[in-house]
């Protein structure tokens, strides 16, 4: 099965880990977050009154608003922002992922913090594999430097302001938003370089299967902060 496929057949934000949605799971660490005030979510039209719902029965009380999605992921984000807009005139944004359950604390600290700093944060991890660029699928054509390479994640942070008018200007040229995959992708399109934040390994989107069975291997360690504490010790 297709890993699109997959995802709309199991609604991956409703699947369940330990009995609770993983949507649930990740409204949960922001929700704890001392400095995220509100949590706009933008879903799919037919989950909006089920995820209410849910925000219901586990209180999570900074849920200001659920609405439905756009046609895509990047259309999905220029709604929610929309929907910001409508209550501030700027403030500081972490886009994130329903299926990122297991973003720690300290990363979304980081994140924040790095807005601050720098007008940007792009959670990101280090590469680990060998990365190979083709551009034929059969051959390698380069092979990047490894310790240069790193994998962009969720939260994808940023002032409202600076992300909104950048939807605003891309959807005139391309409203489909061909060729831009995340927050990160559009802005560097547009000439914006963005700061990176390390985050934690683990922090992984579920997907496909294979997510999920890994994403399930995590919560059912006897202590996951042991897979926190081996990344001091991983070596690029």
């Amino acid at each position: 099965m297709l890993e699109k496929e997959w995802a709309v057949k199991y609604r991956n934000n409703f699947l369940k880990i330990q009995g609770k949605e993983i949507i649930v799971h990740t409204l949960e660490l922001f929700e704890i977050n001392k400095n995220i005030d509100e949590i706009y979510v933008a879903c799919i039209e037919d989950g909006v009154e089920y995820l209410k719902e849910l925000i219901d029965k586990y209180n999570i009380s900074k849920v200001k608003k659920v609405f439905p999605g756009g046609k895509s992921g990047q259309d999905s984000i220029f709604l929610a922002l929309q929907e910001i807009k409508k209550d501030y005139d700027d403030a500081i944004v972490l886009i994130h992922d329903g299926v990122r359950p297991l973003v720690s604390d300290e990363t979304i600290n980081k994140c924040i913090n790095g807005v601050k700093y720098y007008g940007s944060a792009i959670t990101v991890i280090p590469c680990f594999e060998t990365p190979i660029m083709s551009l034929d699928d059969m051959t390698v054509e380069k092979m990047p430097l490894r310790k240069l390479m790193y994998t962009a994640q969720a939260p994808q942070c940023f002032y409202l302001n600076d992300i909104y008018n950048m939807h605003l200007k891309e959807r005139k040229i391309n409203p489909n938003y061909e060729g831009i995959s995340d927050s990160c992708g559009l802005m560097f399109k547009n000439g914006i370089k963005c700061h990176l934040v390390k985050g934690n390994n683990g922090n992984i989107k579920v997907t496909t299967p294979e997510d999920y069975c890994t994403l399930l291997g995590n919560y059912i360690a006897d202590d996951y902060s042991q897979f926190m504490k081996l990344e001091k010790k991983i070596k690029r």
